[in-house]
């Protein structure tokens, strides 16, 4: 059993017995999607996995929440931050920009990037090294920005 995926089971029995609704909630609705992709995949999953599930429930909180605010639905978008700072807190701890400008720069290095063209070089290095710890949208403009200049 991965770490991250015992961490779940704990903290949702934890959640059940202290009648905490909402993380039980993002626990049982975590583990449905991981015992959905371990069918998909055919194979225990492993902690990688589990980071990217749980990525993609932040991103799916973030876009929630931006069109529940756009919808003047105050209290939905409530409920989905709520849901989110469940879900960061399986999180590895984000890069700083500082630290990632150096990982950029260390990176663009190593793989020989030149120009704007090699950034998928750069991103998957990236990836490779420091998956779930960075906010991609921002790690493509600061790669951008690295190799245009």
């Amino acid at each position: 059993m991965s770490t991250i995926q015992g961490r779940i089971e704990s903290d949702y029995i934890a959640a059940y017995k202290a009648k905490d609704t909402v993380r039980l909630a993002v626990l049982r609705h975590l583990k449905t999607a991981a015992k959905n992709r371990g069918v998909e995949v055919l194979r225990p999953l492993t902690d990688d996995d589990y980071l990217e599930l749980i990525s993609r429930q932040i991103k799916q909180r973030r876009e929630s929440i931006d069109q529940y605010e756009k919808a003047a639905r105050a209290d939905l978008a409530a409920v989905e931050a709520a849901e989110l700072v469940v879900l960061q807190d399986y999180m590895p701890a984000p890069l700083s920009d500082e630290d990632l400008a150096q990982a950029i720069d260390r990176l663009a290095a190593e793989t020989g990037a030149q120009g704007p063209k090699d950034m998928g070089k750069v991103m998957q290095a990236l990836s490779a090294a420091y998956k779930g710890r960075y906010d991609g949208k921002k790690a493509s403009e600061a790669v951008r920005a690295r190799l245009s200049s």
